[in-house]
Formats: structure tokens, sequence, C-alpha cells
């Protein structure tokens, strides 16, 4: 949980939270209420062709003996906050959902609640009077909806095809802004006007700092009233994204919202610790299975993404019966011996242009069918995945992807980025790493080993790639690992860059590939350049293409992605490579705990509250970027979490 009290710095005010449903779809925004991101939303639905932003968000305010108390922060164009309630805020919380506690007068105090429903996908929002002096019999509550009806990566404009129109039934106002869009419904103990109007020229200045558009209109039908004298208010929102026949209810919204937030409490209660209940987020469903988001708010579900955190997010937080869902929902998708590397928002078709996608996935499997939990037909169905993909893999298959002479793992042709680090920039690969990356090598190897524990077939090329890896990739004159050798398929050509893909030589994965000196040299190169205490850096800063900060345009950002930036997620592998060269031990156990955990754990309580970043800066003080919610990063750490607590 995320307590934050007044005073409130500036910086605080725009810490983002995030509540997601089951589906894709989820609400977010800041602090301090004023909307930062062309994501921030009430109500973003998940529906068949893709993410649609409905309720941007409301303007509210309280009105009493004549005065006019604002509880809500907008930010316009060019940079101007109106109404500022920063020194209204007496404290945020994040627990059980997002919660404001809003001075209004000396003697009077405002509880503004906001939650969605994972299984209905509704946004409810709730305010209460908390304190009751003189003026609190007096106040009326407003709330105007402000609503677009976009796609959640675009921007919405005032223009007259947008249908102002409300029905009403019992106790719900429905609007549908545009005729191929959901209807959305706002279920309220209040009462409505009808009072059309635009709302023009928002700033949304995240985007601003990442080189995008970032003005916006909305709309407003109308305004809601509510008397808080008589009780709290509600408005419960939600629209048919999933199925256009579902119902909504029409009466009652008092006992709906008690119900759903006793459904959620308990729900939420469920989980074990607050990290657990964060990856919660990421779980949504995927046709008839499951699957993995990898980040929020911009990310859908990617196959590498998702197979490295769900061995945090589900596997060692034993929700078995889920990761049992994605491994063969995606095993499904198999074709040439790989899988996608990703599901485009749109389009049901699967991308494969990944070379370690599917050696995750056999990673995955790994972990999985340690715990038992697999029927005889499921454990079959998954050897089966794992033995085609390195079939295909040995055969060749896409992108000069095939095993060498050497047993050794070759991949990449010019203008295509295969390995995690994909950034790419029009025609400009930042990172092409063709031939042999060292990861893809550990990834290979440890698939090889996984997969001759019931297919023979494959020990003798399991022993020749590690004979090949020891040979092949020590830097003598440092004891590093080369990031690739046979550069551009050019035998014996390396690629001595220091970066973090080494660590995978010795910890993240189930076999480590390097043991006594020669592991401990790697991890002391990796702490001693590459450590920060957010993550690994992608490259040593005394590297002539180090960049130190994350920012900018979108040329920019993807230059700096991999060429220094910091991942969180690298962290978990690190820390399993220094416990294996320091000794699995009480000692080792405590020291790993404050050095490398604590540090993260105290970014739990900035930018995504409750959750790892994607990214951050390479030069201190490692401001983070990317999304403010990752899955990876967070799974990683669940996953070393749970090796330290079986030490």
């Amino acid at each position: 949980m995320t307590h934050i009290a007044a005073p409130i710095e500036d910086t605080r005010l725009e810490d983002e939270w995030l509540e997601a449903d089951a589906f894709g779809g989820f609400a977010s925004g800041t602090v301090g209420t004023a909307r930062t991101r062309r994501y921030h939303a009430l109500l973003l639905a998940a529906s068949k062709t893709g993410r649609i932003v409905l309720v941007n968000g409301v303007e509210a305010w309280l009105e009493g003996n004549g005065a006019r108390y604002p509880l809500t922060m907008q930010r316009y164009a060019p940079d101007l906050v109106y109404p500022d309630i920063a020194t209204r805020i007496l404290s945020f919380d994040t627990e059980p959902w997002p919660t404001w506690r809003l001075q209004i007068d000396a003697a009077t105090a405002l509880t503004v609640e906001i939650f969605v429903a994972k299984a209905s996908g509704e946004t409810v929002l709730r305010w209460r009077l908390e304190r009751h002096g003189t003026l609190a019999g007096n106040l009326i509550l407003k709330v105007r909806p402000l609503l677009s009806g976009r796609d959640y990566h675009a921007l919405h404009h005032e223009n007259p095809a947008f249908n102002f129109n409300a029905q009403q039934d019992g106790a719900r106002i429905s609007w549908q802004p545009y005729g191929d869009l959901p209807v959305v419904h706002a279920l309220t103990n209040g009462t409505y006007a009808h009072t059309p109007d635009w709302y023009r020229n928002f700033c949304y200045v995240r985007e601003r700092e990442r080189g995008l558009d970032f003005t916006e209109d909305l709309a407003t039908p109308g305004v809601f009233s509510f008397d808080l004298a008589s009780g709290e208010a509600l408005m419960i929102l939600s629209a048919n994204a999933q199925d256009p026949q579902q119902t909504h209810a029409t009466s009652a919204p008092a006992q709906h919202a008690r119900e759903l937030a006793d459904i959620e409490q308990q729900r939420r209660a469920a989980f074990g610790s607050r990290l657990q209940r964060s990856a919660d987020a990421y779980v949504v469903s995927r046709n008839t299975g499951r699957t993995i988001i990898a980040g929020f708010p911009w990310f859908t579900d990617w196959g590498r993404d998702t197979f490295i955190a769900m061995r945090g997010l589900l596997i060692t937080s034993g929700r078995l019966a889920e990761a049992e869902s994605i491994l063969l929902e995606w095993s499904a998708t198999l074709s040439e011996g790989m899988l996608p590397n990703r599901f485009p928002d749109y389009s049901n078709a699967p991308e494969y242009n990944s070379v370690d996608a599917s050696l995750w996935f056999a990673i995955a499997v790994h972990d999985y069918l340690a715990t038992d939990h697999a029927s005889p037909a499921t454990r079959t169905r998954l050897q089966q995945t794992v033995d085609a993909i390195l079939t295909g893999y040995s055969n060749g298959t896409r992108y000069g992807i095939a095993a060498d002479t050497d047993g050794l793992l070759r991949a990449g042709v010019p203008g295509m980025q295969l390995t995690w680090m994909d950034a790419r920039a029009g025609d400009w690969v930042v990172t092409p790493r063709i031939g042999k990356p060292v990861e893809i090598e550990a990834l290979w190897i440890n698939a090889l080993r996984i997969a001759s524990a019931w297919n023979a077939q494959w020990q003798d090329l399991a022993t020749r790639a590690s004979q090949a890896f020891n040979a092949r990739f020590i830097d003598s004159s440092t004891g590093a690992l080369f990031d690739v050798v046979d550069v551009d398929h050019v035998e014996g050509q390396v690629d001595p860059a220091l970066r973090p893909n080494q660590i995978f030589a010795v910890g993240g994965l189930p076999f480590a590939l390097l043991e006594g000196a020669a592991a401990r040299t790697v991890v002391e190169q990796v702490q001693t350049h590459l450590l920060t205490p957010v993550g690994l850096r992608t490259l040593a800063p005394s590297d002539h293409a180090y960049c130190a900060h994350y920012g900018g345009g979108p040329l920019e950002r993807d230059g700096a992605y991999h060429q220094g930036t910091v991942w969180p997620w690298l962290l978990g592998p690190f820390v399993e490579a220094w416990l294996r060269v320091h000794g699995m031990n009480g000692v080792s156990r405590a020291e790993a705990e404050a050095g490398f955990l604590a540090p993260l754990h105290a970014h739990l309580d900035h930018a995504g509250l409750d959750h790892a970043s994607e990214v951050a800066d390479g030069d201190a003080p490692h401001k983070p970027g990317g999304t403010p919610f990752q899955a990876w990063s967070l799974g990683e750490l669940l996953r070393v979490e749970s090796l330290l607590a079986r030490m």
C-alpha cells in the first residue's frame, strides 16, 4: 500500500495509480487528479477491436452557502492548472483502492474513492463527507463527466459528429458518443441535468515530454447533482465493450455499489502481499484462456514479456491454473518452431519476429512443470511444444535462426531486431545484435538441457553448445563476456560492449553456464559498471554510445532505450547470479535484501504506485520512464523474493 499525506510535494502529485479489469481495460490517473497522459481515464475499455477511451475524467466540485469548492484539477495548454486543489489534498492511499481525503473547510473533509470491479469492468466513484461542520448540511456535489470515444493511442478534438444525446432508464443515464462505439452508462444516486458543452485544450505533460501531440478537447453532456447530507454520492460507469448484449443495472445504485465493493475487497484480501495484489492487474482474458499484459498504459500482450513475467507473477505466486492456461494458449500459436512476439491491438494475427520469445517459453514451461500441477495431457503437450521449438531452431527457421556447427544458435538478418534489445526508429535498428548474442545462447543451452530431461536427443547438442560457449564468450582481457560473437555472421568477430545480457550465463535461468571464478568475474563486472538502485544499465557509462538519460521524442528515446537506460527487470537475474557466487545462505540473503531489493521496494511508492517502472535513466537520480506499470519488472521482483524466502 502507498500512503501519501499532506503536505504533498509537487512531484508526488504526478505519481500514478492503476485500476485494471479482467479484459485489458483500466482506469488510471494521478494523485493530484490532473491527467498527464492521453491514457489517463476513468473508463478505458478493451473491446473486440482494441482499447477505447470513453470517459476521460470528471470535473467535480461542491457548492454550499454561495461558495464553490473544486475537487478535481485540470491542466490546460500551454500550462495553466485550474483549479489547483493541491493544498486541499490531505492524504492519498492505494489500499484497498485509490482514496483521497480532501479538506473542504476547518471542520469538513471529503473522502473520494475510485475502484474498478475486475470481473465486470465497471468503474465505481464514491464521495462521502468524513467530518461534519456547519457547512456540511448545505453541500451539493456537482459532477460533469468528460467524454471522448477514441482509440486509447489517439487524441480527441471538438467536432460536430459527437452525439450528446442522453437516454434515461431509472437511475441510469446512457450516451453513445459515436455510432460505432459502445454505449456509456452512468448509474448514480443523483439527479442529471442535460447541459452539453465542450471543455477545450487539455494539456498532457507526459505526452509533451515524449515529443508527441499533447492537447485534447472533451465533451461533457451534462451535470449530476448529489445532496451529500443524504449520504454518499455514487457513480458507476460501464460500457458494453466486450458483449453488446450485456445488461446493466438500472436501479438501486447504492446496493449495486456495495455488492461490487464487497466482492472487490474480498478478492483483493485473498492476495498474500502488496506485490501479488499489484500483479493481478496484468492477468487478463484472451479468447478462452489467459494472457499477461506487458505493461500499462500502452502495451498489449507480448510473448517474451509474458513468459518472463509469468515466472514471478503466477508460478512462484502459486497461480498455477492461470499459468497453465497461458502456456496452453500460447502453445497453440507455434509456427515453424517460433512463438509470436506480439499480438497487435486490432488483429488476432500474431507477429513472429523474436528469437528469444520461444526460448523463454521453454524456461516458463520448466518452472511450471517443476510444480507438479500439470496433468499428464498438459505435461505432454507442453513438452511437445518445446521439442517443436528446438527442432525448428535446430533445422533453421525465419530470420536466419538456426543451430550452427559449433552447437550455438545463430540469428539475425539486416533490418530486423530479434532480441529483447529491440529498439527501432524507422529503418534504424539501434542494437541489431546479428550473430550469436550472449543471452540467446544462455537461453538456447538452458532450453536444450530442459528438454533433455524428457528427450535424450537434445543431450549431445546441449553439451556441444555449452563447450563452445565457454570457449568463445569469455573476454580474456576483462573476464567479462562478449555481448555477441560471430557478429553479422562473420566467424570470430566479437562485440565486447559491456552489457547486462551476460548476467544470464550465471543467474536468471534454471542452469548456470559459468561457475567458480569465471562466474564471479562476470557478476563483479556487472555490479561495478551496470548496477543501479533500480536495475541494471543496458550499457556501461564508459562506452562512447552510452546515453545517460531516457527522454525526448521518439527518436531520442529509441536511441537511448538499450544504450545505457536502466531496466528494473534485470535486477532479478542479477540478484540470483550474485547469490549463486556469494552463497545461498542467510548472510547473503540479508545483504541482498538490504543492498539490492530495498531500493526497488522504495521505488514502489513513486511513479506507478505499488508497481515497478519499465525503465529509468542511466545516470543518478535514475528518474523512472517508459510505462509506470511494467509486468516483468514486478514479476522478477516477485520471483527473486520467492527465491530468497526459500533460502
